[in-house]
């Protein structure tokens, strides 16, 4: 015969409280049902489990034995039970997320950690890595979603994709601080630092240089914004960037910045595995993220 939850838990209660009244008030069941439970479980084990002695029920040698086991099963049991309460009520589980670098010190940090205080028992890994690294990731689904840009379309993710807004960002002090906004004619003679001529957003920012009939003035090429920010804040140079990545440096009085025109977005894709089902707490994140981002959007998007 099988072993069924309730006999498991008949026993343990007998084999803790000693008496089989005792564990039928525990239990909430009348005696003759414990009893019965008791009869089963014996029949099921194929031994007695319980000998009287000195007025209680004392669990036999070999349900000594069991009763370790039985109460590592239940325990797992009432585990699986708490932490599906947890996810029913959304505020456990384990969230991957894999983001580009700048991100895992800038924006993301802040936005995690308000989406993790009403979520205790949420757990978190955050994989900072390029562009290239996180598509693989996501189309190998070892991670629930990442935060890339430069992205084209694969038919394994689903994406949504965002425009946010760009500035000219330049040190403190700076004549641009007289103008309300920077065109590319304006940054001719300037020291232009930007990301590598590879990525799509310099294609778009070079083109908009192109249109206005001037070159752009090349001085430092990197891959990341917040690195471009750093450069600018230490008076060597200016920027194009998102106003994402921009906006922290601005606050804490490093940098200054105006709006960069014509219009150049940097696009970013929020990426999930298409073929895997996503969680609640995947689902919610990515709607928190995307929301946080609303302040940012360029007026294209």
């Amino acid at each position: 015969m099988a072993l069924r939850l309730r006999q498991l838990e008949a026993f343990q209660a007998v084999a803790r409280l000693g008496s089989m009244t005792q564990a039928a008030k525990h239990l909430d069941v009348s005696q003759p049902a414990v009893s019965r439970l008791l009869s089963s479980f014996a029949k099921s084990v194929g031994f007695e489990s319980f000998e009287r002695k000195g007025g209680q029920l004392v669990p036999t040698q070999e349900a000594r034995y069991l009763l370790s086991e039985v109460t590592r099963v239940l325990d797992g049991l009432q585990h699986i039970e708490e932490l599906s309460r947890d996810l029913t009520a959304r505020t456990a589980g384990h969230l991957r997320i894999a983001c580009l670098p700048g991100f895992a010190t800038s924006h993301l940090p802040g936005v995690l950690m308000q989406f993790l205080e009403t979520r205790p028992a949420v757990t978190v890994t955050l994989e900072p890595d390029r562009p290239e690294r996180i598509l693989e990731w996501i189309i190998g689904e070892q991670y629930d979603c990442g935060i890339t840009d430069g992205f084209t379309g694969h038919p394994a993710t689903e994406s949504q994709n965002i425009r946010l807004r760009s500035v000219c960002i330049f040190p403190k002090g700076h004549h641009f601080a007289a103008k309300s906004e920077i065109r590319p004619e304006d940054i001719v003679g300037e020291k232009m630092i930007h990301t590598r001529r590879g990525s799509a957003f310099f294609v778009d920012l070079n083109q908009a240089f192109v249109d206005r009939g001037v070159a752009l003035p090349s001085w430092i090429e990197t891959r990341q914004f917040t690195v471009a920010c750093m450069m600018v804040s230490q008076g060597t140079g200016v920027s194009v960037v998102s106003e994402l990545d921009a906006v922290h440096f601005v606050e804490v009085g490093l940098v200054d910045m105006r709006p960069f025109l014509p219009e150049v977005s940097h696009k970013l894709s929020i990426l999930r595995p298409i073929a895997k089902t996503p969680s609640v707490v995947t689902l919610e994140f990515i709607e928190t993220f995307a929301e946080s981002l609303l302040p940012f959007h360029s007026d294209d998007s």
